[in-house]
Formats: structure tokens, sequence, C-alpha cells
């Protein structure tokens, strides 16, 4: 095919000559932003884990230096609460429906569960931290105006506010623990949670009757249902106990 020789021939298309000193152009770096950044450690994240994030790590997949990064983020502290607070925004919660409040619980506490188990170990970065990020703010500030609606106490709705989230953080981070022993194991998820359970299993099944005769007596019944569905079960548990204090006659804690 013959060249077209209007066409102006690129420098980059031309060979280098062996008697010649040059430099290629540098591949042009991604302009750095607060975003830019949040992205890059979100998707460190996903594919490694917390243990996968830091300013470094970040730096270098976006091709320049740690320091560069601090212009945008004040430290790794900083970045996880960001971090946080984008993965916290996957997160819905309705306006208050006083019939049925408790389901809006259900809804946001089993959304919040799978929204911290799709990103790894993140829910670990809520625990023993007071929210304070928009997003944060937000799921707490409109959980807690779900209970008001369905007639939980102020004082009552308040403290189930910190128990709900601490309870599904936890349950969340378990998780990663779990899938982090499964990395490592080398098997697959069913390969691993058939060992697992088959281990536990063992283990009761051998426990002298004599000194622990309620659990040696049920140990089918304690090895039944997978983690989505004990999860659901606690949720449900809590927000049912929380229905109670609805009732004018229950007192509120500490009363």
């Amino acid at each position: 095919m013959v060249r077209d020789s209007s066409i102006p021939i690129a420098a980059d298309d031309l060979p280098v000559p062996a008697w010649k000193r040059t430099r290629q152009p540098a591949t042009p770096r991604v302009q750095l932003s607060r975003d830019v950044i949040v992205d890059t450690a979100l998707k460190l994240l996903d594919a490694d884990g917390l243990d996968g994030v830091s300013m470094r790590r970040v730096a270098d997949v976006l091709g320049t230096g740690p320091a560069s990064l601090y212009a945008h983020v004040a430290n790794k502290d900083e970045l996880l609460d960001l971090l946080l607070d984008r993965v916290s925004a996957e997160i819905e919660v309705p306006d208050p429906d006083p019939a049925h409040w408790q389901d809006q619980l259900r809804s946001v506490g089993r959304q919040s569960y799978d929204v911290f188990r799709r990103h790894r170990d993140i829910a670990v970065i809520s625990l023993a931290s007071i929210p304070t990020s928009q997003n944060a703010l937000r799921i707490a500030d409109r959980m807690l105006a779900i209970m008001l609606a369905g007639g939980v106490p102020p004082q009552v709705a308040a403290w189930a506010l910190d128990r709900l989230s601490l309870y599904i953080a936890a349950d969340s981070y378990e998780g990663s623990l779990y899938h982090n022993r499964r990395v490592a194991s080398g098997l697959s998820e069913s390969e691993f949670m058939a060992k697992h359970v088959s281990d536990v299993r063992d283990f009761f099944e051998h426990l002298p009757a004599d000194k622990f005769p309620h659990l040696a007596t049920h140990v089918a019944d304690m090895m039944t249902g997978d983690g989505d569905t004990r999860f659901d079960f606690g949720l449900d548990m809590l927000i049912r106990s929380l229905a109670t204090y609805s009732s004018s006659d229950v007192p509120a804690p500490g009363a």
C-alpha cells in the first residue's frame, strides 16, 4: 500500500539513529486531585484490602511521588476517612415512614452490610470512630430519624444507632477476616467454607458431653445457617428488641 505523501510523518514513527542520543516523550501524568487519589485508593482497597493501601502505593499507581499527594490529602488517616466516605455514599437511606420503620431499618442495615462486604475490610475504619464525614453523618441522621418516626424514645434511638452501627461494621469486618484466611489457604470459597464448617462441627461433636451437655446436644442447631442468614437474624433480633421500647410502658435504659 502506497503511503499518502501529503500526510505528515509523526516524529514518534521514525526510527532512532544508533549514533544519536534521544529521549522518548514522557507519558503525561494524571492531573492530581482529591477525587483521583481516592479513586485510585479504592481500586487498591478492592484488590488487596487495607494492607494494600498506602500513600506510596497510590502515588506509584498515579506515576508520581508520595509528596505530591499531600497537597490534596493530609495523611493516610485522612485518606482512609475519605475512602470510608466514598464507600458510604453507596448506602441509600429512605425518608422515614412511621408505618414501616422496622423494615426500613432492616433494609438500611442489610444494604450497609452488603456495601461493606463489597469493599474488603473497609468496615474496620468505622470501628472506634465517631462519624464526621458527610455521608457517615447523612446515614446516621436519617437512621435516627427513622427510629424517632417509629416512636422510639430519643435516648433509646441514640444508643440503638450506636449499637446497630457497631453490629453491622463488626460482622462485615469478620467476613473480611474469613476472606483473608480463605485466600491464604488457596482454596475456593466453597471448599474453604466446607472445610471450616466440617472442622468446627468435628470439634463440638467431640466435646465431653458430661462437661458441656447443652453444646454437645445442640451441635446440629449451632451449625445451621450461613453468614448472610446469621447476619439477617442478628439484625432482626436487634430491631425486634428495639421495637419494644416504642411502647410507652417500657422504661428507657437508665430510667
